[in-house]
């Protein structure tokens, strides 16, 4: 597995920002205390498909879900793979577990908290797909360094999707854009960006949902969103 070295800032062990917004509503608050331990991933061990689900499958990993829209709708998308996801802020953990509950998705599981500290518990090699969409650009240059889209995470990445792996990739912010793409080139041994022209990064790709961040960025905004895919060598 991926060495994951607390204090070590290309492993972005560090979460920044606050874990909680408004106040949960009662069933929130009943889901994050009875549903969540149900289906959290464990605090220690091996992440693995069989450890999780019971069974060897494919294996999705989200970091970052937000409110849970796009991980709950490729969970029902694809009922035979398994989905991790990762998501520090506790009233985005309590909307998925809504999601969860509405459309009783088995194939899910949740943990509140640092999502490199779970994937790099993921063996070398085992997922077929993993997702970040619209992270936190942190836009200053002094605060680059608390991307996620940084070196170390990248390296993770490529370790642990299997050869033929797809990592996904959105963001409405330009700056962060800039940056991650600078990064990405300096992984082309690992990824090979799927891509023939300016439609596969201006037009969301089939079975990839709008969120509701991704709507109010469009539509009250005013952002342009791009959508990025690369493909694990």
């Amino acid at each position: 597995m991926s060495a994951y070295k607390p204090g070590d800032p290309t492993t972005l062990n560090r979460l920044y920002g606050r874990s909680q917004g408004k106040p949960l509503r009662k069933h929130q608050q009943s889901l994050v205390a009875n549903l969540l331990p149900q289906i959290a991933v464990p605090a220690e061990g091996p992440v693995t498909a069989q450890a999780l689900f019971g069974e060897d499958c494919p294996l999705h990993f989200e970091i970052g879900f937000g409110g849970g829209e796009h991980l709950a709708y490729r969970a029902d998308l694809l009922p035979n793979h398994g989905f991790i996801g990762a998501e520090p802020f506790v009233n985005g953990v309590a909307q998925a577990l809504t999601h969860i509950e509405e459309q009783r998705l088995a194939n899910v599981r949740l943990h509140m908290g640092d999502a490199l500290e779970v994937l790099a518990r993921v063996p070398d090699g085992a997922l077929t797909m993993l997702y970040l969409l619209h992270p936190d650009p942190w836009p200053k240059n002094k605060h680059a360094k608390r991307r996620m889209m940084n070196d170390g995470p990248v390296r993770m990445f490529a370790d642990k999707l299997k050869p033929g792996g797809e990592f996904r990739f959105g963001t409405d912010h330009p700056v962060y854009l800039r940056h991650a793409l600078m990064v990405m080139r300096r992984h082309t041994d690992a990824f090979e960006w799927i891509v023939e022209g300016p439609p596969n990064w201006q037009v969301r790709p089939s079975g990839w949902p709008e969120t509701r961040y991704e709507h109010k960025a469009r539509t009250v905004y005013g952002h342009e969103v791009w959508y990025f895919r690369w493909r694990r060598r």
